[in-house]
């Protein structure tokens, strides 16, 4: 089976809702890791088989095929195609494991990889009338959440929200409103103390913001992380999904925007160009939960890629999730 690695990889920042990204289309954030990641890498635009990104959203500017999109306005040949992938927050994973499973089958050997997202700039979406002049049409914020689900499903299948889905793992698991508040303190003074030690970098491509007037802004550095955060403005914020619960605006996850893409090749076809590769995909996984408690998937599937690759949990000297 072909390898397949990693020749370059850059990013955004990653900017918070209604930030400073709010007025780029994901496209356009697309575009610009797109071009970066593939002159980082050193290669021919010509001989990209394909770009694969991921994107969970795909209601507004996302455009149906934002992959497709986004290389065309990257500049890249016309003969490149382009495909947009979604496996919800995993999206952009789902798009690198498409790309290095493509390779190791031998059904092409260069590709870009990534995905994007603009949360802030997800759109308001209207059901059509079931019949004329009829008042029922729904209307949902595609942000974040369900939309328009189907009756019978939600008949076996709540439709938890994922703020709740956390309320539901933390109360099974007996997580404290104290536990969460101490990793969520411990995760920003991780990710302050990254970025000011100027560790993420050069990993990040710097967005011009053009204004109205002078200068355009230069967004060169993550909003979400939070340098003042302490545990007592964790604890005095309000649980956001359950009136009892234990999930706040502070220990959950952000809402944020930003791009991401990787050049992949065949190893083979690296060596023959006399390239340097960054990185190898050794294995990949996914696996199923119970939707009320859609936190935990990463566990089955953390079990299967380790049991693919030969390795223990142990062998890891970084876990990211």
């Amino acid at each position: 089976m072909e390898e397949a690695v990693i020749l370059s990889a850059v990013r955004t920042p990653i900017g918070r809702y209604a930030g400073s990204l709010k007025d780029v289309r994901h496209d356009d954030l697309a575009a610009l890791v797109i071009a970066e990641a593939v002159r980082l890498a050193n290669i021919d635009a010509d001989s990209i088989e394909d770009v694969i990104l991921g994107c969970a959203n795909q209601a507004g500017e996302d455009n149906r095929n934002v992959a497709r999109m986004a290389l065309l306005l990257a500049g890249l040949p016309l003969h490149v195609a382009g495909q947009t992938v979604n496996r919800l927050c995993g999206s952009g994973l789902q798009a690198v494991n498409s790309a290095a499973q493509t390779i190791q089958t031998g059904m092409g050997d260069t590709f870009v990889a990534g995905g994007v997202e603009s949360m802030t700039r997800a759109p308001f979406v209207l059901s059509k009338a079931d019949s004329a002049f009829s008042r029922n049409m729904a209307m949902h914020d595609t942000t974040l959440g369900w939309r328009f689900m189907n009756a019978k499903l939600s008949a076996v299948h709540h439709p938890y929200s994922m703020g709740e889905t956390a309320e539901n793992v933390a109360e099974k698991y007996g997580i404290s409103r104290a536990d969460q508040d101490a990793f969520a303190l411990r995760s920003q003074q991780r990710a302050v103390a990254a970025q000011q030690s100027g560790r993420f970098a050069a990993e990040i491509l710097p967005v011009s913001i053009p204004q109205k007037k002078g200068e355009p802004t230069i967004v060169a550095i993550d909003e979400h992380p939070r340098a003042d955060t302490t545990i007592e403005k964790l604890a005095a914020l309000k649980p956001a999904f359950r009136k009892d619960g234990s999930v706040t605006a502070g220990n959950s996850a952000g809402i944020n925007d930003g791009a991401a893409a990787l050049v992949m090749m065949a190893q083979n076809r690296a060596e023959q160009l006399g390239l340097h590769p960054r990185a190898r995909i050794v294995a990949s996984a996914v696996a199923g939960v119970d939707p009320a408690y859609m936190g935990l998937g990463p566990i089955p599937a953390m079990r299967k890629v380790l049991q693919r690759a030969g390795l223990s949990i142990n062998d890891m000297d970084l876990v990211e999730l």
